[in-house]
């Protein structure tokens, strides 16, 4: 599934991605939208009202494209997300599943010897 959170993408050369200069670059999926609801600048003609938000590390921008300008690489294996104030971690295999890693230190001290 190409809009899945964390997979890694290539955008295809087209003359919309040309001219934008994004072009073969590669990034990853952070999310997806129905442009006529949030009103979103899309690059690409989107027939089907959906676009996908691709983040780009070495420009540290994202960008709202047509499904039909993305290409599936791989499905973000090695993916890890944190959210600010969890004691959590999520990591994504390569099926595309997530698993969650409590990240909370142990304490050492026991709760019954606290006085």
């Amino acid at each position: 599934m190409i809009d899945s959170f964390g997979n890694k993408v290539k955008i295809k050369n087209t003359p919309e991605t040309v001219s934008k200069g994004l072009a073969d670059k590669t990034g990853q999926v952070y999310g997806h939208t129905t442009p006529t609801v949030t009103g979103v600048e899309v690059i690409g003609k989107t027939d089907k009202d959906f676009a996908l938000n691709i983040h780009f590390d070495d420009l540290n921008e994202s960008f709202w494209f047509d499904e039909g300008l993305i290409q599936q690489l791989d499905n973000g294996e090695g993916t890890e997300m944190t959210l600010d104030g969890i004691d959590k971690k999520w990591t994504k295999y390569s099926s595309g599943n997530w698993s969650e890693e409590n990240t909370r230190p142990e304490s050492k001290k026991k709760w019954w010897r606290f006085w």
